[in-house]
């Protein structure tokens, strides 16, 4: 089960309740899901809990939680936290732990469960001693910053004080514009040079932690002896009280005493008074005041912390900065670091986990209807995020020498491992396994296609085929491959076991029924092509995979697949083959290119697109051929099909659909379906036009569209029998078609999409996303920016180019770190590092490593030391680079990997010429190689002494990669709500959205990257209907979520954080409002840079914000950068640019400068005119405007040469400077945000309100035909101003 920390998860469950009779969705259309309806938790009921030594309360529960959930919700209230041994009794019987309450007789409404304390054994010793340690570290963020447990940081409750749901309330009351100090500091200002980097981490004032003790650790007196024990002593304890009085504590069955051993005397008697309690926080506080005193404040500050604040993240983020933080004594941290904590954190006492038969098991729980997919796909979600992180921790332990390898006689880098139940091995090419396929380079990257493989095997999730638990970490320039065991697999040869696929790459095949029969039934959803190989012997053997795809009966019985690196086609823009020909949209960009390796494949997504491209083009050709026959106009076949045929061959982006005859695609989808069920009847001529469509686009069948390609084409070593010839070449087309797509459709589409803003990459992170979306590998950067280049009017993509270049110069770096590190040793790493660095980012001319300093060094170097380092270079060998040198192999590195140019020679250079900075760059390569630094300000820019010293580098991370499982229901339910939103359906929208975020939560616990695109959603959702207290608290929730997982200043954190602002603004909390807009302008310019066209959007926020609170010259310096980059990005004709000249002459019109509010003023209403006519309400509210400009210029005019003629008894008429009201700032917000009010005419607010309620009258007649209860709904307006209406332009954002 997946625990919630307690209160939190109850209260939002206590919320949830209600809303959770959701619809199930199978495959079943729209309408078909509203018959069945499961109700997944019955609403749930109070009961009162009875502690010893506490007035009894009351908790909420839900029937469909375990007694031990109720144990966790106890361990967590400040009242009881410091209990863990004790049971649940209810009518004096025992509970068992782990029994749905549902289950237990009596259980209901008002019942009294009494906590009754039970003695200790050892393991509930060492429970309570590290759960009261947990309670003391509460606070510390250490293990945030060690990247620990799964810990990770938040900031946001620094720029908020606290939790927003309650300050909120306090501050509402009282005067509209409280006085706020509103000057932002230097750095953030547009301009700014600055890029400080401590404010990335503000300290937070809870972190100065209360300290109960001096010290709390195990004594050394452990373990008690034999006859100690037959008194019932489990473990003893040394504590050192701030009043400096130091205390052994013998920890017994019947609880904790003070006893009466010293550090050099044992003497295990208790002491006089020995203060026997049942829990050792009982104890201390008898023992120690100040222990009492802060112990208590430091418990009321944890649970005022919001809960997502401290729940543990499914996977570990790592952050690349900390600030020096002490290391204080541990207890706790010492002993998991010696003993390897299994049998321990883990279930099953006293043995390690058998992660493959969880892996396995969990994917074998039945998934009939909603409640049993839940259960399943939580229980697989569990046990992935424990193996990652067991993976994670092993494959550190394999680098750094710690684990005995499997075959240590071996050379170090063929050497395999097996720790807890998982079996590593490194990504080295050992016994020549990939000779001819690019050596190290190519076993480098195998393990991540593998990756890919399992990624897709399981998605498609087919009964009885089971894959590896698979996760790749790279760490300290190693690249690990960390797998589950197959049960039986390490007792037998591998030629005896594979009874499937090749173990030689194709030379020797050999096939198998069964697996044929499994794998069939992926190759559909995996487009992947059943076909013929020979092997060794001529014998035709029938694969359903690539040949490497190996089968292995493991001795549970289960059918395992696994080398899973070519399950997609090769890329042959990548991979020259000789006597082939690429198409030409490919030569022309220079391709096929030589790669590093010959694993290059296509991604999933490439293959995913181009096959709905291909399905596109089908039908229209078929339409076509179909409405020809109608007409029977035979001379008009030769040229329109020709046109058709032209145009598959690629020609470009250009192939919109076309709105075909409705009537045409109908025919041919019934012609489908008939043909499909009688092969007879059909008349040959429609057949004749499916056969057509077929040949055209290359579908492997004749009377259906069936793309599916043939992972082996190419690979060298495999043959085909004669027979498939044809087939063969059919294939080859298709992967070479496939190769232009790339070229042809997806990267202009990439571009086009960041042209029209509906992707704007921010970063590295964010750029790989959105090329990975959309089937771009990598490799193809080079490319990418060739495009952006030529593109005609070039600066609307300066922000692409300059990321793409950063990743260019980046990605570059990140090749040669790896093998850099290869060569040091454990006890050079930090001055290795910061060498690197230095000579990466320094402007420092001859940065000189730092060589250990002698006394360390010992004289005998032992032949056996230096084999345990699994470079068999020079281990100082790194101290040699140079700047120039690094900057030389970069750039090389650009070329040779990315075909890119880069034209600079040293740091400072690119940094001129690509107009980059080096805070970012330094950003990206410490995510990328997982290097944690020092929060502080680093001098890049000194010639005279170096930017890092080794005291710079605090850690290195791992860089993991692994399997995402998915919440499959909620991920559908999640998108009809988006879809219904868009549709203009809100309630409904919002329905299905709550239900999504509940079957989110009911699979993946309260933290994760799709629950905080739900709670965006939603609050946007909320906002939009005027619920503003829920929207501020559900964008609260995924502010925090946001920091948690994907990091404190992810580009999606700074959106976040904008989103925050928007609604604590329209909840009167200006100040915060401002606060959270300076977080992320902080933000942006550190990850980018200035200019970046979200900046324009921020800065309007901001310039409005401080125009609001009346401080106009600082609104101003916000409001003319956005327009600056708003007219940079978008063209000065754009409607944003005319809304930014809006923005800017208002200000200017509240300081009484007339002269340059009109000259704004007229430029917003000329777009205006020129865009959308005179007649739009738009430009006639601009014209009224400037009328209402000049009366007021003119009228100051009057006044001004009134006081020169007559002076001072001049008679003066007072003039209107007003401030902006609050509502008109908020109104001006919505507007620029995207959200709410669309301007609509009197007449299409008829037509639409019509409309509402037509559609309403026909939803009402169908539930009436289903015997739902009609209720008329109100339609959904919101309060209309000036004709506004609110038709919900919800920016469809979208889901990860």
């Amino acid at each position: 089960m997946t625990l919630m920390n307690g209160d939190g998860a109850h209260e939002h469950q206590a919320e949830a309740e209600p809303k959770q009779n959701g619809h199930e969705m199978g495959d079943q259309t729209e309408e078909g899901n509203e018959q069945e309806v499961i109700v997944i938790q019955d609403t749930g009921f109070t009961v009162k809990v009875q502690v010893p030594g506490v007035e009894t309360f009351s908790i909420q529960v839900s029937p469909q939680e375990m007694v031990q959930e109720i144990h966790q919700v106890l361990m967590d209230r400040e009242d009881t936290c410091h209990r863990t041994c004790f049971s649940l009794q209810l009518d004096g019987n025992v509970l068992d732990n782990f029994a749905e309450l549902k289950t237990i007789e009596g259980f209901q409404e008002g019942s009294v469960l009494k906590v009754v304390e039970e003695p200790y054994t050892v393991r509930e010793a060492r429970i309570h001693v590290r759960h009261i340690r947990d309670l003391l570290k509460s606070l510390d963020p250490s293990d945030a910053f060690n990247g620990v447990d799964c810990n990770s940081l938040s900031f946001l409750s620094v720029f908020t004080d606290g939790d927003l749901g309650d300050s909120g309330k306090k501050k509402k009351k009282g005067n509209e514009l409280e006085q706020i100090d509103c000057t932002p500091p230097e750095y953030i200002l547009p301009g700014s040079k600055e890029r400080p980097l401590s404010p990335l981490q503000p300290q937070n004032k809870d972190w100065k932690p209360l300290q109960c003790l001096k010290v709390f650790t195990m004594s050394g007196w452990n373990p008690p002896p034999g006859n100690r024990k037959m008194h019932g002593d489990l473990m003893y304890l040394y504590v050192i009280t701030m009043e400096d009085r130091h205390v052994s504590i013998t920890a017994s069955t019947r609880g904790f005493y003070l006893n009466q051993s010293t550090a050099y005397n044992f003497n295990p008697k208790p002491a006089n008074p020995s203060f026997l309690s049942h829990s050792l926080v009982e104890l201390l506080n008898q023992v120690s005041p100040t222990f009492k005193k802060n112990f208590a404040a430091l418990q009321k500050k944890r649970v005022q912390r919001h809960p997502f604040e401290r729940i543990a993240t499914p996977f570990q983020l790592y952050s690349w900065t900390a600030p020096q933080v002490e290391h204080a004594m541990d207890c706790v941290r010492a002993e998991d670091a010696y003993t390897s904590r299994l049998g321990y954190e883990e279930h099953i006492p006293g043995q390690t986990r058998d992660w493959n038969e969880e892996l396995q098991t969990t994917r074998e729980l039945t998934r009939k209807n909603l409640p049993e997919r839940l259960l399943r796909e939580r229980a697989i979600f569990k046990v992935h995020s424990d193996f990652t992180a067991a993976a994670t921790r092993g494959a550190m332990a394999v680098i750094d020498g710690n684990v005995m390898a499997i075959n240590p006689s071996e050379e170090t880098k063929m050497q395999m491992f097996i720790w807890n139940n998982i079996f590593f091995s490194l990504g080295f090419d050992v016994r020549d396994h990939y000779k001819d396929f690019g050596g190290d380079s190519a076993a480098y990257v195998s393990p991540t296609n593998d990756l890919n493989g399992v990624r897709a095997y399981n998605a498609v999730d087919v009964e009885g085929l089971y894959t590896l638990g698979t996760v790749v970490v790279d760490y300290r320039g190693y690249r690990v491959t960390a797998q589950s065991i197959i049960p039986g697999i390490l007792e037998r040869e591998q030629e005896q076991s594979v009874i499937y696929g090749s173990i030689d790459f194709g030379k020797t095949v050999v096939s198998h029924p069964k697996y044929l029969e499994l794998l069939e039934k992926t190759s559909r959803p995996l487009k992947i092509q059943k076909h013929t190989v020979l092997n060794d012997k001529d014998e035709e053997v029938e694969l359903c995979s690539s040949v490497e795809c190996k089968g292995i009966i493991g001795n549970d019985g289960r059918h395992y697949i696994l080398d899973l690196l070519r399950t997609f086609p090769p890329d042959l823009n990548f991979l020259p083959v000789e006597g082939e020909t690429m198409p030409e949209e490919c030569t022309k960009m220079g391709f096929p290119k030589e790669h590093r390796h010959k694993l290059c494949c296509l991604r999933q997504e490439l293959v995913d697109a181009f096959v709905e491209h291909r399905y596109l083009l089908f039908m229209k050709l078929a339409a076509m051929h179909l409405m020809q026959q109608k007409a029977s106009i035979k001379d008009v076949l030769g040229t329109e099909a020709s046109t058709a045929s032209e145009q598959l061959e690629g020609n470009g982006p250009s192939e919109e659909k076309e709105d075909l005859d409705l009537d045409g695609e109908a025919q041919l989808k019934q012609l489908e379906e008939t043909m499909a069920a009688h092969k007879e009847t059909v008349d040959t001529r429609s057949k004749e036009v499916i056969l057509k469509a077929c040949q055209a686009v290359g579908s492997i069948s004749n009377t259906s569209f069936d793309i599916r390609f043939n992972p082996d084409i190419f690979s060298p070593g495999v043959r085909f029998p004669n027979e498939s010839q044809e087939e063969v070449q059919n294939q080859k087309q298709l992967l070479k078609d496939a190769a232009a797509f790339v070229l042809t459709c997806q990267i202009p589409c990439l571009i086009k999409d960041c042209l029209d803003h509906s992707v704007v990459p921010m970063d590295g992170t964010t750029l790989a996303e959105a090329m990975h979306q959309r089937g771009i590998n990598m490799r193809y950067l080079g490319k990418v920016i060739d495009v952006v280049r030529k593109f005609p009017v070039p600066s609307q993509l300066d922000h692409i180019y300059k990321i793409l270049i950063s990743e260019v110069i980046t990605r570059s770096a990140k090749h040669i770190f790896k093998t850099y590190l290869q060569g040091v040793e454990l006890s050079a790493l930090s001055a290795a590092i910061s060498h690197f660095l230095n000579c990466f980012l320094s402007s420092f001319p001859n940065s000189v490593a730092h060589l250990q300093s002698d006394e360390l060094v010992s004289k005998k170097k032992s032949k056996k030391r230096r084999n345990r380092n699994l470079g068999n270079t020079d281990n100082t060998a790194w101290a040699n680079t140079s700047p120039q040198e690094l900057w030389k192999n970069i750039c090389s590195e650009a070329k040779s990997y990315f075909d890119f140019n880069l034209e600079c020679e040293n740091v400072d250079q690119a940094m001129e010429v690509y107009n980059l900075q080096k805070i970012s760059l330094l950003r990206e390569i410490c995510i990328k190689v997982g290097i944690q630094i020092l929060l502080k300000e680093y001098n890049f820019d000194s010639k005279h002494k170096p930017t890092f010293t080794e005291e710079d580098i605090l850690n290195i991370f791992p860089v993991v990669k692994h399997v995402n499982p998915k919440a499959t229901d909620a991920f559908h339910f999640f998108q009809s709500g988006q879809a219904k939103v868009q549709q203009g359906y809100l309630k409904e929208g919002c329905e299905l959205i709550n239900e999504a975020l509940n079957l989110f939560n009911n699979v993946y616990g309260a933290m994760h990257v799709e629950i905080c695109a739900c709670l965006r959603l939603l609050a946007r959702l909320n906002y939009i209907m005027g619920d503003y207290s829920e929207a501020l608290s559900n964008q609260q929730k995924a502010v925090l979520m946001s920091e948690r997982i994907q990091g404190v200043e992810h580009p999606s954190t700074v959106q976040e954080y904008m989103h925050l602002a928007l609604y604590c603004f329209a909840n009167n909390q200006v100040s915060t409002s401002l606060n959270l807009l300076y977080r992320a302008r902080y933000l942006m310019p550190l990850v980018y840079g200035e200019g970046h066209p979200e900046m324009a959007l921020l800065d309007s926020n901001i310039g409005l914000v401080l125009h609001g609170v009346m401080e106009y010259d600082l609104s101003l310096r916000f409001l003319e950068n956005a327009l600056t980059i708003n007219s940079k990005y978008h063209g000065v004709k754009s409607l944003k640019v005319a809304l930014s000249h809006h923005l800017v002459a208002r200000v200017y019109e509240t300081k009484g400068e007339f002269r340059s509010a009109l000259q704004h003023e007229k430029d917003g209403y000329t777009i205006y005119k020129n865009q959308l006519g005179e007649q739009h309400e738009k430009t006639r509210e601009s014209s009224e405007y400037l009328k209402y400009l000049t009366q007021q210029a003119v009228a100051l005019q009057r006044t001004m040469n009134e006081i020169y003629k007559n002076g001072s008894n001049a008679n003066i008429m007072p003039l209107k400077f007003t401030a902006p009201s609050m509502t008109s700032v908020l109104e001006q917000l919505n507007i620029i945000n995207g959200i709410l009010f669309i301007p609509l005419s009197q007449k299409d607010l008829e037509h639409l309100k019509a409309e509402v309620q037509r559609r309403q009258q026909l939803q009402e007649a169908i539930k009436g035909a289903e015997n739902h209860e009609a209720k008329t709904k109100e339609p959904e307006m919101s309060e209309t101003s000036d004709s506004n209406i609110n038709a919900a332009s919800v920016a469809p954002e979208s889901s990860d």
